[in-house]
């Protein structure tokens, strides 16, 4: 039952975050002419230039589709046909949102209305899209790729410079003003679709060096109910050996765990720093 519930789960994420896409696309960055990226990007430009010998162009769910035909068949050979079988209908549903969504301007002209708005609304869609593990074709199903090989960097910043380029090329049939404004909404993009694949509850992580570990660890557990790990360490300036302690509590709780330390020793040493991402019992679920 679980593994059916996760899967209605995943196309539901994927339809609700391709719908969030396209409308994005439609009401902000087409009506407004900005080259975001993307072969969303492409079929803006694509739509541009053959506006002249096809009434109002070609449209961009046929440039998508189109487009990603060759990159299914990479794709098919690296990820397998289950990761093809959710990507096809991402890219799907991205292009039947394309092309049932009316054309209008949300941002009524304006280029920095657009460029927000729609960066966020692209940041959330491709977030929760990503969130199931998928994409939706396009250069986002390319930096999913190059990212099989280039493990610490973050789909979204790989994306960030698939999409940097086909901006470049969008200066020529948008002009360079839309352009600049393109940039921002990408990187608006990046941000928020990074907060929703990495979570947003982000928590603090916590070393402490003090002679009272003792102390200081029954605190953290029995007032505060968070666990703690202690850790052999070697003070190099002495060689002494230590005891440090090891917590993860949430940004509000930092101010009642230092209370504590300080309440039990003044002289603790203590390090905080952020954690993007906590999972396990107490913060977020698998």
């Amino acid at each position: 039952m679980d593994k059916y519930a996760k899967t209605i789960r995943s196309y539901l994420l994927i339809a609700a975050g391709t719908g969030i896409m396209a409308f994005a696309i439609k009401s902000t960055f087409d009506a407004s002419g900005l080259v975001t990226g993307g072969f969303t990007g492409i079929g803006i430009m694509v739509r541009r230039l053959t506006a002249e010998y096809v009434e109002g162009g070609i449209p961009i769910w046929i440039t998508n589709l189109v487009l990603d035909v060759p990159l299914f068949l990479i794709a098919w050979k690296l990820k397998g046909s289950r990761f093809i079988g959710r990507t096809a209908a991402a890219s799907l549903l991205l292009s039947f949102w394309l092309g049932i969504i009316p054309d209008c301007d949300l941002a009524g002209g304006d280029y920095l209305l657009a460029a927000v708005y729609g960066g966020v609304m692209m940041g959330a869609g491709i977030g929760l899209v990503l969130s199931a593990q998928v994409a939706t074709g396009g250069t986002d199903l390319i930096a999913t790729l190059l990212h099989l090989k280039f493990r610490a960097y973050s789909i979204a910043q790989i994306l960030q410079v698939i999409d940097g380029a086909v901006i470049l090329a969008g200066i020529y049939v948008c002009g360079i003003r839309a352009s600049l404004y393109a940039v921002l909404a990408v990187y608006l993009t990046s941000r928020v679709s990074d907060l929703i694949t990495e979570g947003g509850k982000f928590s603090k992580a916590v070393y402490i060096i003090s002679e009272s570990y003792e102390q200081i660890a029954d605190a953290v557990m029995n007032s505060m109910n968070r666990g703690t790990t202690m850790l052999p360490a070697v003070g190099m300036y002495r060689n002494e050996e230590r005891r440090m302690l090891f917590c993860v509590v949430s940004k509000k709780e930092v101010v009642t765990l230092k209370e504590h330390i300080r309440a039990i020793d003044k002289h603790a040493f203590v390090i905080v720093t952020d954690a993007r991402e906590v999972l396990g019992e107490g913060f977020l679920e698998y």
